[in-house]
């Protein structure tokens, strides 16, 4: 397996708290169980990428073998990420998620499936984005993030005029940008900063492609629990010029 770097839990608390408004909410719920702890201490740092070197200029280098390279922002428990990095073994795919017990369950199940093909930042999202090289990612997935609902709060919204040019950076061309919400508000926010940008085309040719989740998606516990409570979610792709 490629060194992808070190990954210490004390340095990226410290690191979190000097940097000011980087990231907003928890990072940490109940507490660990005892395999997930050690998870944190073994499997984690071959795992994480060290974004203290610089990139390759190929993010397939960071994998065994692999044909492209695919991010996930967010993933929460990684039902998703771990379900595509299974489904398609010649894909890299590199997952960010700053809580810790999503982190912990994610972990336990690659380590349960013994998966070579995922690589992981506990972190920053903005951080990531920031390190990778121009060009290097397929594909980049923003699936049910926070909404931010409050006026006050939409500039935490992970999607920003600014943060859509960092995503068009990191985007091979015609590399697909996909974001799923159930949350109208930030579905309408999202199309609107997308559609405005010069780098990006809307995909959807009819109403059932944004209705209708994407071909063998795998639905993670917060869609589940936005159907539970009547939400309708909304699937959008976007393709880099």
């Amino acid at each position: 397996m490629p060194a992808v770097g070190v990954f210490d839990i004390g340095a990226m608390t410290e690191l979190a708290r000097k940097r000011s408004g980087a990231f907003f909410g928890r990072r940490k719920g109940h507490p660990l169980k005892a395999r997930q702890a050690a998870l944190f201490e073994t499997l984690l740092p071959r795992l994480a990428l060290d974004l203290s070197a610089p990139p390759p200029s190929d993010l397939r280098a960071l994998f065994d073998e692999v044909d492209e390279v695919r991010l996930e922002s967010g993933f929460g428990g990684g039902e998703h990420l771990i379900a595509e990095a299974e489904r398609h073994p010649r894909s890299g795919f590199i997952g960010i998620e700053p809580f810790v017990n999503g982190m912990a369950k994610a972990l336990a199940t690659i380590d349960e499936r013994k998966l070579k093909n995922i690589r992981l930042h506990h972190g920053d999202a903005a951080d990531m984005l920031a390190w990778l090289p121009r060009g290097g990612l397929a594909r980049m997935e923003l699936l049910y993030p926070d909404p931010w609902p409050k006026r006050r709060h939409w500039k935490r919204r992970f999607v920003q005029d600014e943060r859509v040019a960092e995503i068009a950076r990191i985007l091979r061309p015609a590399g697909e940008f996909r974001f799923a919400s159930d949350i109208p508000d930030y579905v309408a926010w999202t199309l609107t900063r997308l559609l405005r940008s010069p780098d990006f085309i809307w995909t959807a040719e009819r109403a059932d492609d944004w209705r209708k989740p994407w071909p063998d998606f795998t639905g993670t516990r917060y869609e589940a629990k936005a159907k539970r409570e009547g939400r309708v979610p909304c699937y959008v792709t976007f393709k880099r010029k």
